[in-house]
């Protein structure tokens, strides 16, 4: 029930949220499907959505966003004051570097071969380094750089597009739950120190949802009706290093804000029930058999906001609000809120 009750206060108290103008000189994303607004769309790969109905509630329709609206960086975007959506990294001027850009790509992880079978997609190693090349080319000042705000989301592709993928890859013979845990932390903290050397002060790192608990692990992982126990119980070995990694930063680099956005927690079926959510165990869209992603221009769900997920993999905007604005305000954060890091 404390749980059901964070998500519950989140909507009663983000609903009041203020914003008079940018917060923040420039905001940055990485990360994966969860976060990707185009960067796919010219990539040879399975892993794109540039096709209706997805963007079915998003202003200008479908842009490669894999859900029906807006994700989570563009609502936490709005909420730190933004007037436009950052744009993809594959359409994005120079000039855009001064104000943000997002590198997040489907089907994306920490390790390289995470989501290959897929295809063209950017691990979170070429998003920083594309990172790089435009801020040094665009010349963003150092100083400038240290006021932006940094949201970083990924690490489920390494789960269920590796790990738990046992006939393509080979992870799961190799690796404990544990000691995979421990193998993507040791590559996430050699990226955060890349990151921070090119002046990334104020960042959101994102923990793992529930993945055991999406309609494709549900199927694959489980009887189709429940969720995954062992492929939860994997992903929170992941996410209880990745805190610790959070703690550790804000311990040791001096003059920066790192904070934990504890999703894991926060998706308890129960608050989002109580949120009005009914559907949580199938997407919204039409999904063929074997398949994850919604069947182009087929029936979808009349009530969107009823449902948790859009597709059998990804979440609805009405799920993406209440994550966004729960992170913005600090009720799945540690140390800092979102809003925190924007406002100090």
């Amino acid at each position: 029930m404390f749980k059901a009750f964070w998500l519950v206060s989140a909507v009663v108290f983000a609903a009041a949220t203020v914003v008079y103008g940018q917060q923040v000189p420039c905001f940055f994303i990485f990360g994966d499907s969860l976060s990707d607004n185009g960067n796919n769309n010219n990539l040879k790969s399975k892993a794109k959505v540039d096709y209706s109905p997805y963007g079915i509630d998003f202003p200008d329709g479908p842009t490669g966003r894999f859900t029906n609206g807006r994700t989570i960086p563009d609502i936490i975007g709005e909420l730190s004051g933004f007037e436009d959506f950052i744009p993809p990294f594959a359409e994005a001027s120079l000039d855009q570097a001064h104000n943000g850009i997002n590198y997040a790509s489907g089907g994306g992880g920490l390790r390289e071969e995470s989501g290959q079978h897929l295809g063209g997609r950017l691990s979170l190693r070429k998003q920083i380094q594309n990172h790089k090349m435009v801020i040094t080319k665009a010349k963003v000042p150092t100083q400038k750089l240290e006021q932006c705000l940094y949201v970083i989301n990924i690490g489920s592709n390494d789960y269920i597009n590796n790990y738990f993928m046992s006939d393509l890859y080979n992870t799961k013979r190799r690796y404990t739950p544990k000691q995979y845990a421990y193998s993507l932390i040791i590559i996430y903290r050699s990226h955060l120190e890349n990151l921070h050397l090119l002046g990334a002060r104020k960042v959101a790192i994102f923990g793992l949802s529930q993945i055991g608990c999406t309609p494709k692990m549900m199927r694959s992982h489980s009887d189709g009706k429940s969720c995954s126990r062992e492929v939860n119980e994997a992903v929170k070995l992941f996410n209880i290093n990745l805190d610790e990694l959070v703690m550790d930063f804000n311990k040791r680099v001096e003059g920066s804000k790192f904070t934990f956005v504890d999703l894991f927690s926060g998706g308890d079926p129960l608050a989002y029930s109580l949120l009005g959510f009914k559907v949580m165990d199938k997407g919204c869209c039409t999904i063929t058999p074997e398949d994850e992603l919604c069947v182009p221009d087929e029936p979808i769900c009349a009530n969107r906001t009823e449902y948790i997920f859009w597709d059998d993999l990804h979440s609805t905007e009405a799920t993406n609000m209440v994550v966004a604005k729960s992170s913005f305000d600090g009720l799945l954060t540690k140390p800092y809120s979102i809003s925190q890091l924007v406002n100090e």
